[in-house]
């Protein structure tokens, strides 16, 4: 049973995969998020693999928007000069959420140690939307996915998309 202000609420969900090097068939972390969220009763309603170009990642973000409630978007987080997801995704951003990012590095460093400072996660909302960018590994998502995203999506959402008072 949901706490009061955490609405009963029906989730779509997108995925896009952000890549030059993966295709739908390689696409382990993706098919790993759309089943995880399967598993938990969410509808995914969008999928797509775009390369690391700010203006497709924007493009795929702006259709998965019109498709699903949630957005996660993985890979293209990194520091080499291709990774450009956080730089698409974070200025079309209306507010974000700072402890996603504080939250999944200090569960990553539990599992990797020290390198976890170097996982560039974000997310925020869009349009009363949420959008998740995560890492490209298989172990980053599951943990994002399973650990963050999931338990808070409905609670995310029920503020999100309240009508201005």
């Amino acid at each position: 049973m949901n706490p009061p202000h955490i609405r009963d609420m029906a989730v779509s969900a997108a995925v896009i995969t952000v890549s030059t090097s993966r295709t739908p068939e390689t696409d382990e972390s993706g098919k790993a998020i759309q089943d995880l969220l399967r598993g938990a009763g969410i509808e995914v309603t969008y999928y797509a693999l775009v390369p690391d170009r700010i203006p497709m990642i924007r493009t795929a973000l702006l259709t998965a928007l019109d498709h699903a409630g949630c957005v996660i978007l993985t890979g293209g987080t990194g520091l080499t000069p291709d990774d450009c997801t956080i730089e698409a995704v974070q200025p079309l951003l209306e507010k974000t959420m700072e402890g996603f990012g504080e939250l999944f590095r200090w569960k990553s460093f539990q599992e990797i140690g020290t390198s976890a400072y170097l996982s560039r996660a974000l997310a925020g909302i869009m349009d009363g939307k949420a959008v998740f960018c995560l890492p490209g590994s298989l172990p980053a998502v599951t943990l994002a996915t399973r650990d963050l995203i999931l338990p808070e999506i409905r609670h995310i959402l029920s503020h999100s998309s309240l009508p201005p008072s």
